[in-house]
């Protein structure tokens, strides 16, 4: 008897290996939009699920950005369930848009929906279906925005709650497997659109593999995991850094003490603190906040994203969230 088609079993395999390091019966929601990536995943989760009898939930989240949006969601969920998931539901999000973009405000709308999913089903895990080509155009953009090693590292394969099973599966293989189990997936009209910077470097990436030849995703995706080790164990060396300064404002000696590569991070953690999106907070700024102790020649307050201001007066450094003026 011939087993599932490669692309098939490489999924599963994916899925299997995450789904083994939850709470044995843990129930799992699986996040959907009805592109090949997610639908490949539904598939895998409810096949993996099944045989370990752990329940499993499709979300498909509605984010009304397009004509037909809802069409778009019951027939994604529509597929959810044809594919083995009995339990889905659809979600609709309104979408706000924020300073970092009209995809940053729909990525923080999609991922606030799942994380309620997550708690009205108590589920243990959220799973979605970003892959190795997914994980290659976050190490470009990351290169694009020279923020270090951090956004060199791309997405992480948990954080949380959230998992990501096809980090090491390519966008080939979930179109593959979508092929196998003959459904067809939607294809995002904003995938084709060059006004998204994602968009842009999923092409550049395209035309480096075929200057380059083939392995160039591989590789950044690998790189992004060395380097990912790299800049775990540095953070939690500048956490355990934080832990012991203390309140503020503090002496310009001490942080000066820390070396170069602990004190970036120690700087970002004491902004986050203070008030600034992780996101909105850029090299510069930590360059910025860096000068205050090794170029300083009597400069004002720093403005930092989030209303926070950062300062030195004489000896000490200060890094406060501005009190609003009412």
């Amino acid at each position: 008897m011939s087993g599932p088609a490669p692309a098939v079993a490489a999924t599963r395999v994916a899925v299997r290996g995450e789904l083994g390091l939850l709470p044995v019966g843990g129930t799992v929601v699986v996040g959907c939009s009805g592109g090949p990536d997610s639908l490949a995943l539904a598939a895998a989760v409810a096949f993996e699920a099944g045989k370990a009898q752990r329940p499993a939930v499709g979300v498909v989240v509605d984010h009304g950005l397009q004509p037909g949006s809802a069409q778009v969601a019951e027939r994604a969920a529509a597929d959810c369930r044809a594919l083995g998931l009995a339990h889905v539901e659809v979600v609709r999000v309104t979408v706000e848009r924020a300073a970092g973009g009209l995809e940053e405000a729909a990525r923080m709308a999609r991922y606030a929906a799942l994380e309620d999913a997550a708690e009205r089903h108590a589920a243990c895990a959220i799973l979605v279906g970003h892959t190795r080509d997914d994980q290659a155009e976050q190490v470009l953009l990351g290169l694009a925005r020279g923020s270090g090693s951090r956004s060199l590292s791309g997405m992480p394969r948990r954080r949380g709650r959230l998992v990501r099973p096809f980090i090491g599966v390519t966008r080939a293989e979930t179109e593959a497997a979508c092929a196998a189990y003959g459904v067809v997936p939607w294809q995002d009209p904003h995938n084709e659109d060059t006004s998204f910077t994602r968009v842009r470097a999923r092409a550049l990436l395209g035309e480096l593999e075929r200057e380059l030849g083939p392995g160039v995703k591989a590789a950044l995706a690998r790189s992004a995991e060395m380097i990912r080790e790299d800049a775990d164990h540095l953070d939690d060396e500048a956490a355990a850094l934080r832990a012991g300064l203390g309140r503020g404002p503090w002496l310009v000696a001490q942080l000066a003490a820390v070396p170069r590569a602990l004190r970036t991070r120690l700087w970002r953690l004491l902004a986050v603190e203070a008030g600034s999106p992780p996101g909105q907070l850029s090299m510069a700024h930590v360059e910025s906040l860096d000068a205050l102790l090794t170029s300083w020649h009597g400069q004002g307050p720093l403005q930092l994203p989030g209303h926070v201001r950062a300062s030195r007066s004489g000896d000490c450094v200060s890094v406060e969230a501005l009190v609003p003026v009412e």
